[in-house]
C-alpha cells in the first residue's frame, strides 16, 4: 500500500475506507457523465435554463469526485477513476443515451442524484462506524450538496 498521509487512522480502517471511497468515486464519475449527457442533448421549453444549470451541476460533481479521489490517496490508496473502472464499478443505473425531452432528463437525473445521495449517507454511517470521522464528514458535505442539486434539477418536474 502506498504511504498514508492521515496519521491516526488504522491500516485496516484505511483499507476499508479506500474501498468505500472508490465505490462512491465510480458512482460520482458516472453521475457527472450522466449530467453532461443530459446537458448536451436536452431539448424543451426550458432548454437554456436547464442546460446552464447542468453545466454548474457537472462542475460541482467533478469537485465532489476530486475530493473523494484525493481522500482515497491520502489514506494510502489508489483512486480508481478510469473509464474502465467506472464502467465496472458504478452501482448507478445506466443513463439512457437516446432521450432528449427535458422532462425525461430531469426525471432520470433526479432519480440518480437521489440514489447517489442515499449511498453517500450510507457511507457516512460506514465511515463513522469504522472510526474515520474525516471520511464521514467528507460524505456529509457531498450528500448535502447532492441533495441540493437533486432539488435544483427535480424542481423542474415538481408539481
Amino acid at each position: 500500500m502506498p504511504e498514508q498521509f492521515a496519521s491516526g487512522v488504522e491500516d485496516n480502517t484505511a483499507k476499508k475506507m479506500i474501498g468505500l471511497l472508490n465505490d462512491r468515486l465510480a458512482d460520482g464519475i458516472d453521475l457527472a457523465n450522466a449530467v453532461k449527457q443530459a446537458h448536451w442533448n436536452i431539448k424543451g421549453p426550458s432548454f437554456i435554463g436547464i442546460h446552464e444549470l447542468l453545466d454548474d451541476v457537472a462542475d460541482r460533481m467533478r469537485d465532489h469526485v476530486d475530493t473523494i479521489a484525493e481522500r482515497c490517496v491520502i489514506l494510502g490508496g489508489i483512486a480508481k477513476g478510469t473509464t474502465q473502472n467506472v464502467e465496472k464499478d458504478s452501482s448507478l443505473k445506466a443513463y439512457p443515451d437516446s432521450i432528449h425531452d427535458q422532462k425525461d432528463h430531469v426525471k432520470e437525473l433526479t432519480e440518480r442524484f437521489k440514489d447517489f445521495g442515499a449511498k453517500c449517507r450510507e457511507a457516512i454511517d460506514t465511515a463513522s462506524e469504522a472510526g474515520d470521522e474525516d471520511t464521514a464528514d467528507l460524505f456529509t458535505g457531498v450528500s448535502r450538496a447532492v441533495d441540493k442539486d437533486a432539488w435544483f434539477i427535480g424542481a423542474h418536474n415538481a408539481k
